[in-house]
């Protein structure tokens, strides 16, 4: 029997044409999968890219800083001690979960090559756990107003295959949430461990804007569009 997890309930946008390219992107503590919907054609991504968004619905679970509220959340947040404040089941999980969504894109007819994980906050957090630890070589990884998870774990878990993933990271520079500081720290560990991060910062709080979603849609439109696998 496999192993493998339950596939999450996405909202999937498929392309005008074959689907040639996927973005699985996802969303925010105690948001879900419709929150960064209308951000989609937004990107205006070329109709030739073929690409299918798939935007998965975190499970709901106990919050503990929230007093133990359920709500979709890739992970429980314990305290604000960024020490332990992190889930590491809950982040093992969801990262599972991620993988499956992969694997069925790769059924589906999608290269690796052509998959990229895009993610917000919490999100953001799974997305680039979850691509630097892949054993296939991805498209690329965005994260958006995020952090890194396990930093300690990442040097003896790093896949060999995403040793030179692109990365995007963008931040706001007044985001109370996560701090700019606490994005820096994260691109400079990233960085000290061998990646390239391109990291961009905008005058906003924990929030998306216009500028960022255009630095988006070209590194998606730069990174999808690669050779043909055949």
């Amino acid at each position: 029997m496999s192993s493998q997890p339950a596939l999450l309930p996405c909202v999937e946008i498929e392309p005008a044409g074959p689907a040639r390219a996927s973005v699985i992107w996802l969303h925010g503590l105690g948001a879900d999968g419709h929150d960064f919907e209308p951000i989609v054609p937004e990107l205006r991504l070329p109709d030739a890219l073929g690409v299918r968004f798939l935007l998965p619905h975190a499970p709901s679970i106990p919050v503990t800083i929230n007093g133990g509220m359920r709500m979709p959340a890739w992970y429980d947040i314990r305290d604000l001690d960024l020490r332990t404040r992190h889930d590491p089941v809950g982040i093992a999980r969801s990262q599972a979960q991620v993988e499956a969504l992969i694997a069925r894109e790769v059924e589906r007819g999608i290269d690796p090559r052509r998959i990229a994980l895009v993610g917000f906050s919490q999100g953001g957090a799974i997305a680039l756990h979850t691509a630097l630890r892949h054993p296939q070589r991805l498209a690329c990884a965005i994260g958006l107003s995020t952090y890194l998870v396990l930093a300690d774990t990442l040097a003896a878990e790093a896949s060999s295959a995403n040793r030179d993933l692109p990365i995007l990271m963008v931040h706001g520079a007044h985001d109370p949430m996560v701090t700019h500081d606490r994005a820096v720290a994260s691109r400079d560990r990233l960085v000290e461990l061998g990646w390239n991060v391109d990291f961009r910062t905008y005058p906003m709080a924990h929030e998306v804007c216009l500028p960022e979603v255009r630095d988006v849609a070209r590194m998606l439109a730069g990174q999808l569009g690669g050779p043909d696998p055949s």
